[in-house]
């Protein structure tokens, strides 16, 4: 037989041994998951909704104007403003206009560049762009103190960005169009520099020429009526010989000395007389008779 000293070794480790729980296996944890999962989801469809969002949504679909107003298609202009601008094909490829574009908002430039590129293609000008230009970085070291706090600098940069649009083969009154139409439509914050090519023909100095001659006759019709016209220039005339008379001279003091005399004595005598020819007067008096008439 066992001695009592057998049995209680056998007590002792057993206490001693531990015996941990059965861990469930990883099948029967996604399983757990799923039903979890799909009686959550019945519980959901077996909750009653409310009846405002039920009676809204209703009204929304029986509503025919609402119906009618979801089926009708925006027009070609508003859906245009969803895309890429439309451009027209150039036909021989002449560059007639650069337009360039600067801004320091990367935003307001790809603005105004997309609307430039619609209203050309609007205008019928094929355009070409917008190509970026290099950036033109500038900065700038500013001293915050003087004297002995120099080093206690500021440095201070500013970037410029550019776009280039080209317009091809277009007329100069429509190109003349599009910028004006441009510059009336201008975006904040953007600045715009332009350079318009004009072709001619080979015989350049006779048609210079033609124009200066133009520009003279329209400038001599606009000095005509400066001052009063005709009737300006006689005046101007009749000033003129009484300036020169003798008389006037004498009276004006012309002759005095340099001790501001008013008139030198018998300054009458001293006029040249012209003997004139009789039939002069006749004929200045029928001249101004057949002005009056």
């Amino acid at each position: 037989m066992a001695s009592p000293a057998y049995y209680e070794s056998l007590l002792s480790s057993a206490k001693r041994l531990r015996i941990s729980t059965p861990k469930p296996s990883l099948s029967n944890s996604i399983q757990c998951r799923a039903l979890s999962q799909t009686a959550t989801t019945q519980a959901r469809q077996d909750r009653p909704t409310r009846s405002r969002r039920n009676s809204s949504q209703s009204s929304i679909k029986d509503d025919p104007l609402r119906m009618e107003l979801r089926n009708i298609r925006l027009p070609k202009a508003v859906q245009a403003t969803y895309l890429a601008p439309l451009k027209r094909t150039p036909t021989h490829g002449i560059p007639v206009c650069d337009l360039q574009m600067r801004s320091y908002s990367v935003r307001n430039l790809e603005i105004f560049a997309d609307f430039c590129l619609r209203a050309a293609y609007y205008l019928n000008l094929p355009a070409k762009g917008p190509v970026p230009l290099p950036k033109i970085t500038e900065r700038w070291t500013v001293p915050k103190s003087n004297f002995v706090h120099k080093k206690s600098q500021e440095n201070f940069e500013r970037v410029t960005m550019r776009r280039l649009v080209q317009i091809q083969d277009g007329h100069p009154e429509t190109v003349a169009l599009w910028l004006a139409y441009i510059q009336k439509n201008r975006y904040y914050g953007v600045g715009l520099k332009a350079n318009v090519f004009e072709h001619g023909g080979l015989e350049v100095g006779s048609e210079m020429d033609a124009e200066a001659t133009k520009v003279k006759d329209a400038v001599d019709e606009k000095l005509k009526l400066l001052g009063g016209g005709p009737s300006m220039s006689r005046a101007h005339q009749r000033v003129n010989t009484m300036v020169h008379d003798e008389p006037f001279k004498a009276a004006y003091g012309a002759y005095s000395p340099m001790n501001q005399a008013e008139s030198v004595p018998n300054a009458a005598e001293r006029l040249v007389t012209v003997p004139l020819d009789p039939e002069v007067p006749e004929q200045m008096k029928e001249a101004a008779r057949a002005r009056r008439g």
